[in-house]
Formats: structure tokens, sequence, C-alpha cells
């Protein structure tokens, strides 16, 4: 069973996400928050599985609840649910060290698809919405990101961390590479530990941050 947390300020928001996550086998709705203070104090005493993160929330809003939540509570996977017009806090938070987001008009199949993925110990990132964010807001690198560890990967391992960040699959870099999807889900494994990264939503930013994948390269 998936345990999920839903935080939002909006009772009828999070009353439509607990309708549509319980109508599933294997999620079950834990607890509510409808600010990021509530979230992070939910999370501590519930520790679910994954929590759906509102950006804007009183008290404390989503970034900081986020932030809070993957240094106290790392193995709680946050998926940001946000909108096309506040990219910024987006990219924001997958700094902070949410493992995805997701457009809150995303119909409840992908809704469901996201929690489970993420729940999985992978990372949800939506092509589209990746590139949209990342080249609007990971214009160059950032001279303060300080990345160690990226001199100890391989030629293969930054060939795989480059086609990563540009929003391919596993399956995709597969065949690109001509290996096996298992060799590049080791290589990612071997990225990520060297890294010392939660996942490869992280890895992308990174990947842009340290200026070795530039955006429309």
């Amino acid at each position: 069973m998936i345990r999920v947390l839903i935080a939002d300020d909006q009772a009828m928001v999070r009353s439509g996400l607990r309708m549509i996550l319980e109508s599933e086998v294997d999620l079950e709705v834990v607890e509510e928050a409808e600010n990021g203070v509530q979230a992070v104090r939910l999370v501590k005493r519930e520790r679910p599985d994954v929590v759906l993160m509102d950006v804007r929330m009183p008290e404390m809003d989503g970034l900081e609840a986020t932030r809070q939540i993957a240094a106290g509570a790392p193995d709680s996977k946050v998926i940001v649910l946000t909108t096309f017009d506040i990219d910024e806090y987006v990219y924001g938070a997958l700094r902070a060290g949410a493992s995805g987001f997701l457009l809150k008009d995303a119909p409840a199949d992908d809704l469901v698809a996201a929690i489970r993925v993420v729940a999985g110990g992978d990372a949800l990132l939506a092509p589209s919405v990746t590139k949209r964010i990342i080249e609007k807001f990971a214009a160059g690198p950032d001279p303060d990101r300080l990345v160690e560890g990226l001199d100890d990967l391989t030629e293969r391992e930054v060939e795989v961390l480059q086609l990563l960040a540009k929003g391919l699959s596993n399956t995709e870099i597969a065949a690109g590479l001509f290996v096996s999807e298992a060799t590049v889900k080791t290589h990612v494994s071997h990225i990520l530990t060297k890294l010392g990264l939660r996942d490869r939503v992280q890895a992308v930013v990174v990947a842009y941050e340290s200026g070795l994948v530039t955006p429309g390269a």
C-alpha cells in the first residue's frame, strides 16, 4: 500500500484528490495538511511514501516545506502540484528536493501513475514541462553551484547524464547509446551515488546548473 499525504490550502482540492486516490486499491491517504507547517509536522509523524504538495499555501509555502521534508524525512518523496503560470516555483521546488511535479489540470490517471512512479523510487519528469522550466530558469551555469563528484564520473556516465538532462527516458537513452536498459539503470545509479543525489530530477538540475548541459543544446 502506498501511503500519501495531501498538502493544499483549499479543502475542495484536498477532497477531490482524496476521492481520486482512495478509489485505487493500492493508494491510501493518511493525512491532509492545509499549510506548509502542518505538512512538515504531519510528514514527520506519519512518514508517508509520497506527499502531494501545493506551492502557494499560508504560514509556510510549498518550497520551504519541501526543503524541510527532503532534509528531515528523505524517504517521503514530494510531488509538487503546480500550474504553468508559476514555473519559477517549480524550479525552486526541484532544487529543494522534490522528486517531480505535475500540473493541477492533469488527468486523474496521470496523477495516480505519478504517485506510483515516485513511490517506486523513480522520479517524475514530464519532458515538455521540464524543457520549459529548464530553458527559462537555467540560462547558464550557476557560479555558486559547486557540485562535488562531477570529476569522478566516467565518460559514459557523463554522456548518460547529458541525455538524462534532456528529458530522455532510460529506454530512449539505451536505444541512443546501443546498450541495454539495465546498463543505463546501472549508470544512472552510479551517477546519483557519486553526486550524492536523491533521484534523476536532481540530476537534471545539477547538469544544467553546473554547465554540463546548456539550454537548447
